[in-house]
């Protein structure tokens, strides 16, 4: 072993295996090392403390003078003049296999299901890369989340990002759930996983996923990363990473259809900003760091298809608004880089409506590609114009009687007031119940049949004769009458 205070980083596969000494600040999660140039940044380092324990750091930055290091399992215990750094890895790599699906990784990678490691097609570096906008394909095609409020207003295609903003107390962590255990292509011929990343969770929170993964009966298409509570924060910036590198290799590789579900990236801007702090960087928006929407665009911006290649990478990242503010810097950068997304109501919640999915708010940018004729059904975007502009009106006059009374209303405000409760309750309230697109828009001609057909302007004459006559003519009544 040759012990030494400079020098360049070994060349992988040399014989010779260099440690260095010269640690000179310590805090928070960082370690600061001199003559910063014998490493490339992002490259994974070994330090060794003085009584033996190994812990692994990156490399964050780089510069004649100095190394900025951050220590995946915390800087407790680590002496300056008595902890050892090597170069493990000139960048963070994870182990790529097709035998990674149906198993549970930690937010590093490391197994933790009590499984062998896996054996490696390959090692990939987590950084990723972007996709060539010339060889970007547009996204396409249903994918059905059985979820009403989702699939027939705010439908999500294949190679979109589609975020949802949640709030604390809300179920989002269930509505995570639902979506990885129900989640699939419409025509179910094509391979589809599902990758789940976790950070931040609590053990409770943890336990739960993994246990519905299971009851679900899908937890052998599931690929799981869970940094929890416990962990270092310094994980949370990575596993994220871990998640979609193994996603892109999957749909990339393998033509798999990849859906990434990543929970909470409240959690993940939070370590961001700590480790921006111990950085001793200046602050932005709410003590963000300025360069926050850039790194949450690096993640974002992994989801997609590419032309000639048959898979794809598809994102729903989901976040909690600090105070219910989707004015916040995570939302608000979320909502510039993303496609649309999808806004859960504390108001339907204390209602008991679940999964407590708001239409009004809630935008899918890119619904058109992956609806109509061919694709989900003909009467697709219409009647989702018309549920949601019927729906619209109920509400405001819901805000109307708050004020002058529910006896100044005409008949017609009385049975749009009905609607938006049936709205409420059958179409967004469906509970842990799966439905089919077809189920869903039928449910949505049922709903309207409360209203006069005259009401139904956004619909096109041939469509309402072909549905709304013939719940009429079948002489089965609606339920919602």
């Amino acid at each position: 072993m040759d012990i030494q205070n400079a020098g360049a980083a070994p060349l992988p596969g040399a014989l010779v295996h260099r440690e260095y000494w010269d640690l000179t600040y310590v805090t928070g999660p960082l370690v600061f090392l001199g003559n910063g140039e014998r490493f490339p940044t992002g490259a994974i380092l070994d330090l060794v403390l003085e009584n033996g324990e190994h812990r692994q750091g990156q490399v964050l930055e780089v510069s004649r003078d100095r190394a900025v290091v951050q220590v995946l399992q915390g800087t407790q215990g680590v002496d300056v003049k008595r902890t050892a750094v090597s170069l493990r890895q000139d960048a963070a790599r994870i182990a790529a296999s097709k035998d990674v699906i149906g198993r549970r990784f930690n937010g590093v990678g490391d197994p933790i299901d009590g499984l062998s490691p896996i054996v490696a097609d390959v090692e990939l570096d987590i950084s990723g890369a972007a996709i060539n906008p010339v060889s970007r394909d547009k996204p396409r095609d249903f994918i059905e989340t059985g979820i009403s409020a989702i699939d027939g207003f705010n439908t999500l295609v294949r190679g979109q990002k589609l975020p949802i903003f949640s709030g604390a107390g809300l179920p989002a962590n269930e509505l995570a759930s639902l979506i990885v255990r129900q989640a699939a292509t419409r025509s179910g011929a094509e391979e589809f996983v599902v990758v789940f990343g976790a950070m931040g969770i609590t053990e409770r929170e943890a336990a739960f996923f993994l246990r519905s993964f299971e009851q679900g009966g899908r937890g052998s298409r599931v690929v799981a990363f869970l940094n929890k509570a416990s962990d270092p924060a310094i994980e949370r910036l990575f596993t994220p990473r871990c998640a979609l590198t193994l996603a892109e290799y999957l749909a990339f590789e393998h033509d798999c259809q990849v859906l990434v579900v990543l929970s909470d990236m409240t959690n993940y801007c939070e370590a961001l900003r700590q480790i921006a702090s111990a950085r001793e960087e200046i602050p932005g928006r709410r003590g963000y760091p300025g360069y926050m929407y850039t790194d949450l665009a690096s993640i974002y911006e992994r989801a997609g298809r590419i032309r000639g290649k048959k898979g794809s990478v598809t994102q729903i990242p989901m976040l909690s608004m600090p105070d219910d503010d989707i004015t916040h810097p995570i939302p608000d950068l979320t909502g510039y880089i993303t496609e649309g997304q999808i806004v859960m109501s504390r108001a339907l919640h204390r209602r008991g409506v679940f999964p407590p999915v708001d239409v009004l708010p809630s935008l899918s940018r890119l619904m058109n590609n992956g609806i109509g004729e061919g694709l989900t059904r003909k009467d697709h975007r219409e009647l989702a114009n018309q549920l949601y502009a019927c729906y619209a009106h109920g509400r405001d006059i819901r805000k109307l009687m708050s004020i002058v009374g529910e006896d100044a209303l005409t008949a017609l405000d009385r049975k749009y007031l009905r609607f938006a409760e049936a709205f409420e309750t059958d179409m967004a309230g469906q509970g842990h119940t799966r439905r089919t697109i077809d189920e869903t828009l039928d449910l949505g001609w049922q709903l309207l049949s409360i209203l006069p057909k005259e009401e139904l302007t956004r619909i096109n004459k041939d469509l309402i004769d072909r549905y709304y006559s013939e719940i009429m003519e079948d002489g089965v009544p609606s339920p919602f009458v």
